[in-house]
């Protein structure tokens, strides 16, 4: 190794032991370790973003909130949730299930007994949304001016049935929003199998068959 004068410009070998990372090492750490630490770091914490963004966006796939949730008759619903018009197709939340739940055809004015492993509804005339938002997982917020769904983060915009309309005006989610399997008793009763998310269906585009139009242009925004 070639000592280096401090006092003394850096010329010949000296310039050459800097520039190859030979010099000594300063306070501990050659030059070259200490780009390479730096490195190494910079590179750490990219890799924990992906993971972070990556865990993010498969959460509502790996489960909700584990467990069986008994809701009760649409009319149990309503009266859970006065002034909010459960009865017309609005979706009400139910926070024991992470869900938004709302009835598929309102004309009816009941849940239909039976099962639904899919999560799409028109069986039991009743479909539960998981409350994340499939972007990037905060939660959508129904508005009552139109009754679609408005996430707030970055305003992606689902039907009162959790259906994304197409196109990047409604906002950046790749899908619709998640679902639950759900049963109906003879009763009427509704349980919720929070036990496992089911991935919604891609986009569709306004005016197609399966996206309910808004019932106002830009509501709640």
């Amino acid at each position: 190794m070639i000592p280096i004068d401090r006092d003394r410009p850096l010329v010949g070998p000296a310039l050459r032991a800097r520039r190859d990372g030979t010099a000594p090492a300063v306070g501990g750490m050659s030059r070259r370790q200490l780009l390479r630490r730096a490195l190494g770091t910079a590179g750490a914490l990219w890799m924990l973003e992906v993971l972070a963004g990556t865990v993010g966006f498969l959460w509502p796939t790996l489960g909700g909130s584990l467990s069986a949730v008994r809701v009760g008759t649409l009319a149990d619903l309503i009266q859970l949730n006065p002034g909010i018009p459960v009865a017309d197709g609005f979706p009400a939340y139910v926070p024991e299930a992470s869900a938004f739940v709302a009835i598929v055809d309102p004309t009816l004015g009941r849940f239909v007994p039976g099962a639904d492993p899919t999560g799409e509804g028109s069986l039991v005339n009743v479909r539960a949304l998981y409350q994340r938002c499939p972007h990037l997982g905060c939660r959508p917020n129904p508005c009552v001016e139109d009754f679609w769904f408005h996430c707030p983060c970055h305003q992606s915009r689902y039907d009162r049935l959790g259906i994304k309309p197409e196109g990047q005006r409604y906002g950046p989610a790749a899908r619709s929003m998640d679902r639950f399997a759900v049963t109906v008793d003879a009763e009427g009763v509704l349980t919720i199998d929070a036990t496992q998310v089911i991935v919604g269906p891609l986009p569709i585009a306004l005016g197609q068959p399966g996206v309910i139009p808004a019932r106002v242009a830009n509501g709640c925004i």
